[in-house]
């Protein structure tokens, strides 16, 4: 091996060392010393999409799924700003995400030279949709930024980060360097005073629930110790799975009924781990949670900037701090012998309600359910189906098992679910998506078949943006502007992308025609004929929001 290799070289070998399996992308003229680089090694996986976003989540699912770093890469220009959309939703989601971005040659940058694939103070741009951004201007220090990159990007609380490098710079030659380990990732430790104060007032509790965020999918062992004690458990969408979602001593995700919120007002204390309480899964933050509410969270932000404010805030992470409070409670509690009991029926409640809704489509479900087993994951796009029931009514099984869009764009779940593929080839993949939707980046089946990886889509098509015309219908006087969209021949377009096609039209036929799906070789999509079958029996408009 020579003495020297490129910048390209270097930095591949580094994420090799990270544990990067597969890196996603878009090949251009100011990112190619880096995908050269990728293919001489033959180390790591590299996946060619379609677009810039599609390959930032890409990388953003497999982060999610394989709990590891996910690596995208994008050409600089238009290319970096085509994935800033995608960055937002890895930014919501907290992914720990390395947009690897080109720049042109150094001495150029930010000059407005009229530089092909120049951009105006790009570095900027990145910052607004990153957790942090970098600029390598020196070649002998470009390892030493990638290893602070990763660092902040694996952080609690973690996040996307983006770096940018020159293209004269990743052909420079540089020596071998000595050390291409990554650097440590700190693990915030709490504060054992304010674990002793907040045991103190928990101790007491009768009725205690326990809020589980993305934050606290790593604590599941630490959860089991609160659930034995007699907590009971809720999760956000981000923290579903931390606990199997058919235990008894959990509400699932169904955090915003009415039938739970009258629950809430019986309990006396909840505990939120790793959770920001987001607005759309707090009715806009009028929800009412049980008082005292205490926090456990990374970010110190959360203390006092957020719309909840805690009445005691433990700042460290979530496992850890879980861990040291079951310690401080283990064989104290006094739980009220008919709290889960109640819980049980506030859930069933809930389950019911949102059954009623979504007829006559409870058949799906039960169809989605049962091919998947315990042994598939559930990515989802923002659809009226995944808002009211995929979010939270097909039960999976581990807090890794399920991705969906969390900032709330369209768009997101073909790419998402070949990311989540890849990180998990042995676990079956369902991906649910409206037409419209679908359409945002249809391009991506190809991604798909060229891959060779075997997705199930369901694909639900009501032929318009079904969502918009009942917020229309509800808030603007029924005046149905720019709702309306032309639908494609979706099974033409499978055909040509190499994927085999079902149109279900009667939902008695949708258990076997799943299963047949998963049978196939290769990916599958299913278009659910919602002309046909009708609309939901409760329209859907929007979030929901607390009613007077």
């Amino acid at each position: 091996m020579s003495d020297k290799a490129t910048v390209g070289e270097v930095i591949m070998t580094f994420l090799e060392e990270c544990g990067v399996g597969a890196t996603f992308g878009v090949i251009s003229i100011h990112n190619m010393p880096f995908l050269d680089a990728i293919g001489r090694r033959g180390k790591m996986r590299y996946i060619s999409a379609r677009s810039e976003p599609g390959a930032v989540n890409m990388a953003d699912a497999y982060a999610r799924v394989g709990a590891r770093l996910g690596v995208a890469f994008t050409s600089t220009g238009t290319a970096a700003g085509n994935a800033s959309g995608a960055m937002v939703e890895a930014q919501t989601a907290g992914t720990s995400l390395l947009h690897i971005t080109g720049q042109i040659d150094l001495e150029h940058v930010d000059k407005e030279h009229g530089f092909i694939h120049e951009a105006r103070d790009q570095l900027t741009m990145l910052k607004a949709v990153s957790k942090s951004a970098w600029r390598v201007t020196d070649a002998d220090d470009a390892l030493n930024v990638f290893k602070q990159a990763v660092r902040d990007a694996m952080t609690a609380p973690t996040g996307p980060v983006s770096v940018e490098v020159p293209i004269d710079i990743q052909h420079t030659e540089i020596d071998w360097p000595t050390d291409l380990s990554p650097l440590p990732i700190d693990v915030m430790e709490p504060d054992p005073v304010s674990l002793d104060s907040l045991a103190e007032k928990l101790i007491n509790a009768k009725r205690p629930m326990l809020w589980l965020g993305g934050g606290a999918r790593h604590a599941g062992d630490a959860v089991n110790r609160f659930i034995e004690m007699g907590f009971g458990i809720v999760t956000s969408t981000q923290g579903r799975g931390v606990v199997a979602e058919d235990h008894p001593a959990t509400l699932g995700a169904y955090n915003i009924y009415g039938p739970v919120e009258e629950f809430y007002d019986s309990c006396d204390a909840m505990l939120v781990a790793g959770s920001r309480l987001r607005g759309n899964e707090t009715l806009k933050y009028q929800l009412r949670l049980p008082r005292p509410l205490y926090q456990i969270d990374v970010d110190s932000r959360a203390e006092k900037d957020r719309p909840y404010v805690a009445d005691h805030f433990i700042l460290g992470d979530s496992d850890k701090a879980l861990n040291a409070l079951a310690d401080r409670l283990d064989g104290k509690m006094n739980i009220d012998p008919d709290f889960i009991s109640d819980l049980q029926a506030a859930r069933a409640k809930a389950e019911q309600f949102l059954q009623d809704g979504l007829a006559p489509y409870g058949e799906l479900l039960t169809a989605i359910q049962s091919n998947g087993g315990d042994n598939f994951l559930w990515v989802r796009d923002v659809t009226i189906s995944n808002s009211t029931w995929g979010n939270r009514a097909i039960l999976i099984n581990g807090p890794r098992d399920g991705v969906h869009a969390a900032g709330g764009g369209i768009g997101q779940s073909i790419q998402m679910a070949i990311g989540a593929a890849i990180a998990e080839p042995d676990k079956k993949v369902f991906c649910l998506a409206g037409d419209g939707g679908l359409q945002v980046n249809i391009g991506e089946l190809a991604t798909a078949t060229q891959e060779g990886v075997r997705i199930t889509l369901i694909l639900m098509n009501s032929q318009d943006y079904e969502v918009i015309k009942n917020i229309q219908d509800a808030q603007y006087g029924g005046r149905r502007y720019y709702s309306d969209i032309f639908t494609p021949d979706f099974s033409a377009i499978a055909d040509s992308n190499g994927w085999h096609y079902e149109k279900l039209s009667d939902l008695a036929n949708a258990e076997s025609t799943i299963g047949n799906a998963l049978k196939s070789n290769g990916s599958t999509m299913i278009e659910v004929d919602m002309a046909t079958i009708g609309a939901y029996a409760r329209p859907f408009g929007g979030p929901p929001v607390k009613k007077d």
